[in-house]
């Protein structure tokens, strides 16, 4: 069909139909909420608690961790930690649990990438000395330390970290070495349920009683760390 013109063109203008699409798709990826610190605590959150029983008090910490919902309901929901809460029986450390919840709540709120606070948390070492964990839960370097794993825990339940599997050939590798060591020492295992010998070493990295020495080399059986020479 044709069409007549018969007015002067003063103007013109070509549609990009790519930029449209662009345009159209960064609109779209603006209207997803993600946390700021101007986002409005609503009247519920969803979280979970966490209990750390240490040898160092008789009384157990209890580590409220509150999430907001972003998105609700939408294929982009997302949950992002918004504030946490520190409990205990224990007066002895109330200054410093305030202040770090009141700091890391406000971390959280600001938005962005907190998965920092993990390792920043993990790395902070108890001048007296750490604990071991009941039940051979390894070594604790701290009581900010486990707040730290506590952290890493939560943010991998809501999606914000991955839980980093190691790969089925290196786990392999550390049960045979489990296994040669066994035979090379001729000591069997102390009970049914030991995960590492009884003579194992502290390792730098994971915090588990599980480096053995072989062949000059020294290998945690936990993380897999190795050191030689």
């Amino acid at each position: 069909m044709t069409n007549t013109i018969d007015k002067k063109i003063v103007s013109y203008e070509v549609i990009n139909l790519k930029e449209q699409r662009d345009k159209a798709a960064l609109e779209e990826q603006n209207k997803i909420e993600d946390m700021h610190e101007n986002v409005e605590r609503p009247e519920m959150l969803v979280g979970a608690t966490y209990k750390i029983k240490t040898p160092q008090s008789e009384h157990a910490l209890y580590v409220t961790i509150n999430d907001m919902v972003l998105n609700y309901a939408t294929e982009n929901e997302i949950r992002r930690p918004f504030e946490i809460f520190i409990n205990s029986k224990n007066l002895d450390h109330f200054q410093w649990v305030v202040a770090l919840t009141r700091v890391m709540s406000a971390v959280f709120r600001k938005g962005g990438d907190v998965t920092f606070l993990v390792n920043e948390m993990k790395a902070v070492f108890d001048p007296q000395g750490g604990y071991f964990k009941s039940g051979g839960g390894g070594f604790m370097p701290s009581i900010v330390a486990e707040i730290g794993y506590v952290l890493e825990r939560h943010m991998k339940m809501i999606g914000l970290l991955e839980d980093k599997q190691m790969p089925e050939a290196h786990l392999e590798m550390l049960q045979a070495k489990r296994a040669e060591y066994d035979i090379l020492k001729e000591q069997p295992r102390s009970r049914e349920d030991a995960v590492f010998p009884a003579d194992a070493k502290m390792c730098g990295k994971c915090y588990n009683k599980a480096v053995i020495v072989m062949d000059g080399c020294l290998t945690c059986l936990n993380c897999g760390d190795s050191k030689c020479g």
